[in-house]
């Protein structure tokens, strides 16, 4: 089983969710996050003062999958969050040692 964490721009989550549910995976834990990477934030004005917003709005997507449909999901992920602009963001891919399901006891591919 693997785990991915793909940080995205907060307006492509419908489209990401979207795509995903279009080769079948449904279940994702979905998070609102603050962050920045190369985009080093920007300034803004608010009554009159300029400040600078260092940490921009982000939505970070968490799925455990099967390691089968690990690479069509990156794809896909990839795909409908990217615009081709600084701040699309990443996705990490890392292993998941065990999974279990508390209403089940199921565990491993089962129980995700």
């Amino acid at each position: 089983m693997k785990k991915i964490e793909a940080i995205i721009k907060p307006f492509k989550l419908e489209e990401v969710k979207d795509a995903l549910g279009e080769i079948g995976i449904e279940g994702m834990t979905v998070t609102e996050v603050k962050g920045f990477g190369r985009q080093k934030g920007h300034t803004e004005i608010y009554r009159g003062s300029e400040y600078t917003v260092d940490f921009l709005p982000k939505i970070k997507l968490e799925l455990v999958l099967t390691d089968k449909q690990v690479d069509a999901a990156v794809a896909c992920i990839v795909k409908a969050a990217k615009t081709g602009k600084i701040g699309d963001g990443k996705v990490f891919v890392s292993s998941v040692e065990t999974a279990i399901r508390i209403r089940t006891d199921e565990k491993g591919d089962a129980a995700v």
